[in-house]
């Protein structure tokens, strides 16, 4: 049976305050939650069954995904007591996993890495403890680079090299295949980081390779990252998942839609939203489900989480606004502004520049320079 383990425990302590009442790997990406995303990909190359390694809201990753059914394979779940790093979850999942090679994935990864030729890849080394997904970038020194040599054994890792000194522009994409072997090199019920104490183990002893792949690859770490990772969805994944009209535009047949309205390229409307007349969508926007926006509203390169109340004339560009939350008339939102679940943001007010509203807060007043309302 192919197993994959989706390391999912993180706190995401930098997309507050949206982690603050969700985990990561449920935020939606063209309405479509990330680890569903995932799960759907690995369905496709024959994995069987998907373990989650949860610890913060893991009752409300438990709750979406229960045991499967739905994908039509087999769901379960490692919960920590307490976060384990990225090592001590595979440990903890191990009486859930069987003798054969595994996949691991950070669960905040976007990717299309074909996992399917990535498996072959490493069961043709046949002395391979473990093969890591290898992507290339412009900037290695951001993450740490890779060495490989003419066989695609990993040589060495050189953390975060200063420019013109990285031995490649290949980094640690997040996606592994392990061999059970590895369960040997991880003590039991202890914070533990594989990349730094086992992959370097696994290099000296010629025993771990890289696949590289040069497509699509995102860390959804930061609120410009979500963003950038909505763009993503929309552009290539929602294709082949949604029904589809003219201009990639993904419209839920419950939606409710004045005309005249514009509607971009590259959007996802969810169901029994209401859109009033003279409103502009798009591009790159993602709509939740309940979502009513009034009249003469502009809305571009933005997630809107479900339940949002937005009044007429109000703009929104390059930010993301949380469940439930309440926009009056004439608000302008802007600059990576980040708006919780269930705030209210009365008339007229402007927010810009990085502006990060915490839950249940009323804002009243003009906010542009970056500032967190607690």
């Amino acid at each position: 049976m192919i197993s994959a383990l989706i390391l999912a425990g993180g706190f995401g302590t930098r997309l507050r305050p949206l982690t603050c009442t969700r985990p990561k790997t449920l935020f939606p990406l063209g309405n479509k939650p990330l680890s569903e995303i995932l799960v759907d990909r690995l369905v496709k190359s024959g994995v069987e069954r998907v373990i989650y390694a949860v610890n913060y809201q893991a009752e409300l990753i438990m709750q979406y995904f229960g045991n499967g059914d739905k994908w039509g394979i087999d769901i379960k779940y490692a919960k920590e007591k307490r976060p384990l790093g990225t090592g001590g979850p595979i440990k903890n999942a191990q009486h859930l996993l069987d003798d054969s090679p595994f996949f691991v994935l950070n669960g905040d990864v976007i990717s299309n890495i074909d996992y399917r030729d990535m498996l072959n890849f490493h069961m043709q080394r046949n002395k391979a403890f473990g093969t890591i997904a290898l992507h290339p970038v412009e900037d290695p020194s951001r993450y740490g680079a890779v060495e490989l040599d003419h066989a695609h054994r990993i040589l060495r890792f050189v953390e975060k090299p200063e420019p013109g000194e990285e031995p490649s522009n290949l980094i640690n994409a997040g996606t592994y295949v392990l061999d059970p072997e590895v369960f040997e090199y991880i003590p039991e019920n202890k914070p533990f980081s594989i990349e730094r104490k086992v992959f370097p183990v696994f290099a000296d002893q010629r025993k771990l390779y890289g696949y590289q792949f040069n497509d699509i690859w995102l860390d959804m770490g930061k609120p410009a990252d979500y963003l950038q990772a909505n763009k993503y969805v929309l552009d290539h994944f929602l294709e082949k998942t949604h029904s589809s009209s003219n201009k990639k535009a993904f419209i839920s047949s419950s939606a409710e839609i004045e005309e005249p309205v514009h509607i971009n390229s590259s959007i996802a409307i969810g169901d029994n939203v209401k859109i009033a007349r003279d409103t502009h969508i798009g591009p790159y926007v993602c709509i939740g489900d309940d979502v009513t926006i009034g009249q003469g509203c502009r809305i571009e390169n933005a997630i809107i989480f479900p339940d949002v109340q937005i009044d007429s004339f109000s703009s929104i560009n390059n930010c993301i606004v949380g469940e439930a939350a309440t926009l009056g008339r004439w608000v302008k939102i802007e600059g990576l502004t980040i708006i919780g679940d269930y705030c209210t943001i009365t008339d007229n007010v402007t927010l810009t520049s990085d502006v990060t509203i915490c839950p249940w807060k009323t804002v009243s007043e003009s906010i542009i320079k970056p500032m967190t309302i607690m």
